[in-house]
């Protein structure tokens, strides 16, 4: 799909948002919201989930006496498998997501970037649907495709929101993109459970029924993508050297040595590498944990999460306010200690006790959409200008991109001592030092350091 034709303006974003018209500018906002209720379905249905507890079972049918599996003559404890693909998906990631923002940021055409990692991602989750048998591999094959393009995908609609919001109403614009995708997110699930808890009633096996809920998260991303691809607008930028794909990883290292002259925004995206680490490994590990740890069975999972999903509309938009009362740093603060306090029931939540399976999907529900929408406007006021997605490549790869140790540590936990409630336990560290780094930022002073104007309350 071609860029619509892209305006003439330097393209630093201030000057963007202030030589846009209010309607103009509410048009491309609601357009961006549209990517999170497009995408979200793939995070709910597809990660936090079906994938998970599905390819787990077909792992365990593969495996040997002991419970391995042999993926590249490689001995996997089955249970762990799922987790390790993600770590991988996250390493893919991470190899291209410096080529896409240097390419983003020297040719200014995010959009065709956009589209292309979208629907890589949402072909190989719509291809989950041929997931049977014994098919573990292809299981993690297209895992791990889907989870590095749409964390490539991610740069660059995050890259945007410099650029469609001003300052004092980027807490906001960003509060109500996580809650366009828990919408969405909840409105699938619901979809997803009627299917699944009546399969029998529709002629479908199981089976059948979690392969099609698997697949329909891609259609539903793809489908819905179209919407911010007709609304956003590229803006030009200088012609450039060297080609972008080429210069990707130099155009890395040239980011890093720049952050070295922003220690205060490197400081920040250090911070929320390690606690948000904990976060995406609660939330891709959670199905697993329910469903090997605690027996509970796959409809109690889809309940809980859709639970998760509702309250976390009302979350996001709830911390959005106290952000303005409180502002961003404290309310994610809070957060993290909320997120400390989940870990430490989960790990005691006794077993086939769906009710406070249900209470901490509440607390999960209401802090989650919160501490990422905050956290994403946050880093928006500490990128210099005209470098949007080259950060929000860095950033992107500290949301989703860097997120491998956590699955890691959750894998090697459970492979080491075949216990999930030590792998749950082992993920508090990630909080502990993540908030005790983004204590120390100052982020009044980090703002004025990246050249941008300090909001009243931050």
């Amino acid at each position: 799909m071609s860029a619509e034709t892209a305006d003439t303006a330097e393209p630093t974003p201030e000057r963007a948002v202030e030589g846009a018209d209010a309607e103009g500018r509410r048009r491309e906002q609601r357009g961006w919201y549209f990517y999170d209720f497009a995408c979200s379905v793939y995070s709910t249905s597809v990660l936090t989930v079906f994938l998970g507890p599905y390819l787990t079972s077909i792992a365990k049918a593969a495996a040997d006496a002991d419970g391995f599996v042999h993926p590249l003559g490689i001995p996997v404890r089955a249970g762990s498998l799922f987790a390790y693909a993600v770590s991988v998906s996250v390493v893919v990631a991470v190899v291209v997501m410096p080529i896409v923002g240097a390419a983003a940021d020297r040719t200014g055409r995010k959009k065709p970037l956009l589209a292309t990692a979208a629907y890589v991602g949402a072909a190989a989750t719509t291809g989950m649907f041929f997931l049977d048998g014994h098919r573990y591999l292809l299981g993690a094959f297209l895992l791990i495709v889907a989870n590095a393009s749409i964390s490539v995908s991610m740069v660059l609609y995050n890259a945007y929101l410099p650029q469609i919001a001003g300052p004092d109403e980027r807490d906001a614009v960003s509060s109500r993109g996580w809650a366009f995708g828990y919408t969405s997110g909840a409105l699938v699930l619901v979809l997803n459970l009627v299917l699944y808890t009546g399969h029998d009633s529709f002629g479908l096996s199981e089976s059948d029924a979690v392969r099609i809920c698997l697949a329909s998260a891609g259609v539903w991303w793809g489908a819905f993508t179209l919407v911010p691809l007709r609304r956003l607008r590229d803006r030009r930028v200088a012609p450039g050297g060297e080609g972008a794909v080429g210069s990707g990883w130099r155009q890395l290292r040239a980011t890093l040595r720049d952050m070295r002259r922003h220690p205060l925004t490197l400081s920040f995206l250090l911070a929320y590498l390690v606690y948000n680490d904990g976060i995406q490994t609660v939330i891709s590990q959670a199905s697993v944990y329910g469903s090997e740890e605690l027996g509970l069975d796959q409809t109690t999972l889809i309940t809980a999460v859709l639970l998760v999903q509702v309250l976390a509309v009302a979350g996001a938009l709830g911390m959005g306010r106290l952000a303005r009362a409180y502002g961003a740093k404290r309310t994610i603060l809070a957060s993290l200690v909320v997120w400390t306090l989940i870990l430490v029931g989960g790990y005691f939540l006794p077993s086939d006790a769906p009710v406070f399976f249900y209470v901490l999907a509440s607390a999960i529900g209401l802090v989650l959409g919160g501490s990422q929408a905050l956290s994403r406007s946050l880093f928006s006021h500490l990128v210099p200008r005209g470098k949007e997605a080259e950060y929000f490549s860095a950033y992107e790869m500290s949301d989703r991109g860097l997120s491998w140790l956590g699955p890691l540590v959750f894998g090697l936990a459970y492979q080491l001592t075949g216990s999930y409630r030590d792998a749950i336990i082992s993920l508090v560290i990630f909080f502990v030092i993540g908030s005790v780094l983004l204590a120390r930022v100052p982020v009044r002073q980090a703002v004025a350091a990246a050249g941008n104007p300090v909001p009243e309350r931050i």
